[in-house]
């Protein structure tokens, strides 16, 4: 299918009450294995590729990949930067043919996070993409009983609907109780702030910080208002796994490992499709 923005489907997750997966990605076959569940459960998606490639070497290479892959899918895939870290690498996401970009300044003061994101909502808009933005701040999990754990950082209610208003904003990711990484303890959310923030404002609402979370969590948190998910420690966790485990057998190859990278990675997306209520959705 063409790639195009995945706004209208967000739109229709906000309507029916499900949400849709971001699974991030950095290589290859898991990639391939995150298009294989895509398909067989017949459900949209984005794949979030991270700012920081566009610091590395040859950073179009593997995004042509994605692109390739999501063109030639079945299902409508959108490829999205995840934490776009300023406004040039948004800017080259765009130019590199992604469909939606992140602009995250959720550690700036107020007033600078609302003015650079304008500019890049500005530039996305003038090529038919959309745009996530960040308001309150997303921890690791390394940190989380000092900071996530108690209520730091979490989105402001009052400040949502000023931030929606004066950006123009597609979808927006909001902090309230998850971390990215590895948890220090057990995740607790703020579904009573979560729901709060969903009669603010009418846009899809995200939630990063994903991997982690408990299958309950997942759909308590939907039914309060998230339409977008973002997913990768689960996933890199679950093939490191797999790798260590099949690497002990006496016929693993370097084609047999890449392969269980490859059917790890479908299994545990396959699974959250189901979580999240987008099976069956394309």
């Amino acid at each position: 299918m063409p790639l195009v923005s995945i706004l209208d489907e967000l739109k229709k997750a906000q309507a029916g009450g499900y949400a849709l997966p971001c699974f991030d990605t950095f290589e290859m076959h898991g990639t391939m294995g995150i298009f294989d569940a895509l398909e067989a459960k017949r459900a949209p998606a984005m794949i979030g590729l991270w700012s920081g490639m566009f610091d590395r070497p040859h950073p179009r290479a593997f995004a042509d990949y994605v692109r390739a892959m999501a063109e030639e899918a079945t299902v409508p895939v959108s490829i999205i930067l995840d934490h776009g870290a300023s406004f040039e690498h948004c800017i080259k996401a765009l130019d590199a043919g992604f469909s939606d970009v992140m602009y995250d300044g959720s550690k700036l003061p107020f007033e600078e996070n609302v003015a650079n994101t304008v500019l890049v909502v500005r530039a996305a808009h003038a090529v038919g993409a959309a745009v996530e933005a960040e308001l309150g701040h997303v921890g690791t999990g390394r940190t989380y009983q000092e900071f996530g754990a108690q209520g730091k950082g979490f989105t402001e209610p009052d400040t949502v609907v000023r931030f929606v208003e004066e950006t123009g904003v597609d979808f927006l990711a909001v902090a309230v109780g998850t971390a990215h990484g590895l948890y220090d303890g057990e995740p607790k959310l703020a579904l009573d702030l979560l729901a709060e923030i969903r009669e603010r404002v009418d846009i899809p609402l995200v939630l990063h910080g994903g991997s982690g979370l408990a299958d309950e969590q997942f759909r308590a948190a939907i039914a309060a208002g998230i339409q977008k998910v973002n997913i990768f420690t689960n996933l890199a966790v679950g093939a490191t796994q797999r790798l260590l485990q099949h690497a002990k057998e006496e016929n693993a190859s370097v084609f047999s490992m890449t392969g269980q990278v490859r059917q790890a990675f479908c299994g545990e997306c396959e699974r959250l499709l189901d979580v999240f209520g987008s099976t069956g959705k394309a």
